[in-house]
């Protein structure tokens, strides 16, 4: 599984949304944690955090694990190997991250692998709505990473499952370039007014612009 630039801003940025509610965040869900890319993220920043990290593909949790017991962080993260689908706890987590299949009813790739992680045949959005309606604690937050044409769908389905946005991150490649990726975070507690940015990758490519640096600096090795 690849390592994309959209992956590490939404790692980044949600464990700097994490860090800043670290008094009353303890215990983490990652859904679908593919390569452990997620967790490894955020428990770099806040290392008094449990997280656990569930992955569906065998081969992606193998790797995931052997990432996360190669990093000074392996005490803090759980992997686990099984369907969120079928998932159950007695614990309710502070926060719920995913970085979910992307595409619904769209075409295929011949490679099953690719399609179980990039399509929603295993897990749509009204199933990862409801299950983190059913996984968060009353005064938990989410954060998820989506394609920006699934924004509005999105909105409507988090209402629906009482699931309410606190903050949208618009996401560009660049300044001349159209919104891709939508970053939303949220809650079970409606909020008067929904704070909306946008964050632009480069200034223009391959200069990357200075909140992305800013953001993505304590990651990448050479920013």
């Amino acid at each position: 599984m690849k390592v994309t630039t959209d992956g590490c801003l939404f790692g980044a940025w949600a464990a700097d949304e994490l860090n800043s509610e670290r008094l009353e965040i303890k215990n983490v869900l990652d859904i679908g944690t593919g390569t452990g890319l997620l967790p490894l993220m955020i428990a770099q920043k806040n290392n008094t955090i449990n997280i656990d990290a569930i992955e569906i593909d065998e081969k992606a949790y193998q790797q995931a694990t052997e990432n996360i017991l190669a990093s000074p962080w392996k005490e803090n993260i759980y992997t686990l190997n099984g369907d969120i689908c079928n998932f159950s706890s007695r614990k309710k987590y502070d926060a719920i991250i995913s970085n979910p299949p992307f595409y619904e009813n769209e075409l295929q790739s011949p490679d099953s692998l690719k399609n179980k992680a990039h399509h929603s045949s295993m897990l749509t959005l009204q199933q990862l709505f409801s299950i983190t309606f059913n996984l968060l604690s009353d005064k938990g937050s989410f954060f998820f990473l989506l394609p920006y044409k699934r924004n509005e769908e999105a909105d409507k389905l988090l209402s629906a499952n009482n699931l309410f946005i606190r903050e949208k991150v618009l996401v560009k490649q660049s300044q001349q370039h159209s919104y891709f990726r939508v970053l939303i975070k949220g809650s079970k507690q409606e909020i008067d007014s929904i704070p909306e940015r946008e964050i632009a990758i480069c200034t223009t490519p391959p200069h990357y612009s200075h909140e992305f640096i800013s953001l993505l600096k304590d990651y990448y090795l050479h920013l």
